[in-house]
């Protein structure tokens, strides 16, 4: 995986996750990779792979039952739309609205352009 420098690599490595929940590769209740198997598919050390894990855990995302792994909670995507939706409109949006602003985009000309390329 390739991880940008603007963002610590554990986050990048929950955004992987939120990800795969929310195009639906894992639901409420799968089985996900073990922490090593992270740490070696991402290329990481595991120390950061486990960071990602105590992430995901304090949102909710997913459980760890001792012994048998991890596991996506009931209620993870819906927690995952809630975060990336906060996300979006505190970071992305206002950037997004800012360079719209420079370069003098209506949001007009922004859905012309959006509504003719999803035809």
């Amino acid at each position: 995986m390739h991880f940008s420098e603007n963002k610590p690599i554990y986050l990048q490595i929950t955004d992987y996750f939120y990800d795969q929940i929310l195009t639906k590769k894992w639901v409420d209740g799968d089985n996900i990779p073990s922490v090593r198997e992270v740490a070696v598919l991402m290329e990481v050390n595991p120390n950061t792979a486990l960071r990602a894990f105590h992430e995901l855990q304090n949102n909710g995302i997913v459980s760890n039952k001792r012994g048998v792994g991890y596991f996506v909670t009931s209620d993870a995507y819906n927690k995952v739309l809630d975060i990336k939706k906060k996300e979006f409109f505190d970071i992305k949006l206002p950037s997004l609205f800012k360079y719209m602003k420079l370069l003098h985009i209506s949001i007009e000309e922004l859905e012309a352009l959006y509504y003719s390329d999803s035809d």
